[in-house]
This record gives structure tokens, sequence and C-alpha cells, in this order.
């Protein structure tokens, strides 16, 4: 597919405006709508043109999708006003980018099947700041020749992308990847707060595995929260539950033991408890310190997050 490609965008939140933006940058002509226009209107001096609703892009060669829950994606899909709702014309493919459930996904896989339209998975690790910096990954998952008609605009947002089988395996890639998320960000709370009560200062310990064999964009890129306490939220441990829940519920369902993950399940779920609903995920730190009654205070030093930020 060229550039004559006619591209719509569902959804102009943090995160789909910012996708849409890097759609944009890369010389894509982009047609956007919000619930509320004003979000999409923003995108209007990077390039964009704004439609009324969803059912307004039905005419587009692709369509993404980046809503906020399962209702959203049937509604900008399935809804009176859906992309799918114009009985003369729809898309040729759908990519949706929501974080839903596996059967909330395979529902509108089928209404698009039923439509003749090929419908993607694709899920991503990242948030708005990730995006920006061309960091963003995602798994993408249904029919292989829609994949490949796409692929080069899924480049465009993101460094990585992976193509994972059919159906919603990306669903699942999605959770086992968020599952990891939890597991390793509890193993660095756990050795952070062992290294500070041992005298080494949380920058230099994280310093040091950032470095090593063990450090990654991840590790980077929670360095300045677990030094600094900030936990201005990106993922909250509600978020991060669920996730432990859906893998936990993916494993019993395929006959998968997962003891480190069950744990940990129950570690985030003490977290909501004490009252850190609404905070980050890196407050598994604090938690942490709390119950080896080590009093932090932020270190109060510029950290590069490993994004091109402070």
């Amino acid at each position: 597919m060229g550039e004559a490609t006619r591209i719509g965008w569902i959804g102009c939140g943090r995160m789909g405006a910012a996708m849409a933006t890097r759609l944009l940058g890369a010389g894509r002509e982009v047609t956007v709508t919000n619930r509320t226009r004003s979000k999409a209107e923003v995108l209007v001096e990077r390039g964009a043109t704004v439609a009324d609703r969803p059912r307004d892009l039905a005419g587009h060669d692709v369509v993404f999708v980046m809503v906020s829950a399962n209702d959203d994606l049937l509604e900008v899909t399935t809804g009176p006003e859906g992309v799918l709702a114009d009985p003369g014309r729809a898309p040729r493919v759908v990519v949706d980018s929501s974080t839903v459930s596996t059967e909330t996904s395979a529902a509108v896989r089928a209404a698009c099947a039923a439509r003749g339209v090929a419908f993607l998975a694709a899920p991503v690790s990242g948030n708005p700041k990730v995006v920006a910096s061309g960091n963003l990954t995602l798994a993408v998952s249904g029919e292989r020749a829609a994949f490949d008609e796409v692929e080069a605009m899924l480049r465009d947002i993101g460094r990585g992308v992976t193509y994972v089988g059919e159906g919603e395996a990306a669903r699942l890639v999605k959770i086992c990847h968020n599952v990891v998320l939890g597991v390793v960000t509890q193993a660095l709370a756990e050795v952070t707060v062992l290294a500070e009560r041992g005298g080494v200062k949380r920058s230099a310990l994280l310093s040091f595995l950032n470095d090593s064999v063990l450090g990654s964009t991840f590790s980077r890129y929670k360095t300045p929260a677990f030094v600094n306490l900030d936990f201005t939220p990106t993922f909250t441990p509600v978020l991060l539950r669920k996730d432990f829940d859906l893998g936990l519920a993916a494993a019993r369902e395929h006959h998968v033991p997962m003891p480190l993950a069950a744990v940990c399940a129950e570690i985030v779920q003490a977290a909501v408890g004490a009252g850190h609903a609404s905070e980050d995920f890196a407050v598994l730190l604090a938690e942490e310190a709390r119950a080896a009654g080590l009093a932090m205070v932020p270190e109060g030093i510029e950290v590069d997050d490993g994004l091109g930020g402070r």
C-alpha cells in the first residue's frame, strides 16, 4: 500500500493522539475522530482531518482504534454510529490497540468478518512518552495478509512490531507482558530495599543494574520513580491487578502453574488494599520499604529515564 492509502483513526486520548501523531509525522494522511471533538481537533495542526463520528470513516482503507474499554470499542465499531454501521461502505482493515477483553475483541472480529473486513488485535507496550520517543512495541494477531498490508504503518507508530498469530493471540501476549511487568517491578523493589538497608543509595544500585546485563529499557524508565519516589501514575496497581487476574485465569485454562505470578498478584492486591489504587505501580517499592520498616526519602537528583527525558 502506498501514500494514497486513506487512514482513519478513532480515539484521540493521550495514547491515541500520540500514536496518530506518529503516523502524521511519517507523512500519512489521517482522518481522526473522538467522542470529545476538541481532543481530535488538537491534531489538525499536525496535518489531520477531523470527522464527526466513527461512521464517517467507513470509506477509509484502514481504520485504527484506540479507546478506553470494552463498551467503547463496541460503540465505535458495531454501534449505530460505528465504523461498521454504514451498509454500503466498510474499511478493508480495522486495527484495534485498545485494552479490551478477549471476548470483546472476538465479538468485534466476528462483526468485521460479517462485513468482509479484516480485524487485527494490536495491543501495545508503552505510554505516551514511550510513543513520542519512538519506542512503542506492538503485538499483532489476525489474518496474516491483513498484517502484511498494514505492517509499514505499524512500524511508523512503534519500533517493535511482532506478528504473534491468528485470532486473539495478541491479547494473551499482552497479558503475559503485563504479568512480567509486575513480577520484575516487585523484584526490583525487593533488591532496592535490601541495598538501601545495607547502606547503598537507590541511585547507585539502579545505575549498576542498568549498566549490567540485567539492565533494560524498563528498568531505566522506572529508575527516576524509584530514586525520587515519584509515583505519578502511568499504570496503576488496580490495572496491574486486573492483568494478574487475567493471566492466572489463562494459566488455569491452559493448565500452566504460575506460583511466582500468584504470589506477586497477592502483593499487588495488598498494595491496593493499603490505599495505593491510583498511584503508579512503582509504589510497590514503598510497600516493600514499609514491610521492611525502612523510611525512604526522595534522593532529589536528576536521573535519565532512557527515553531522552529526565
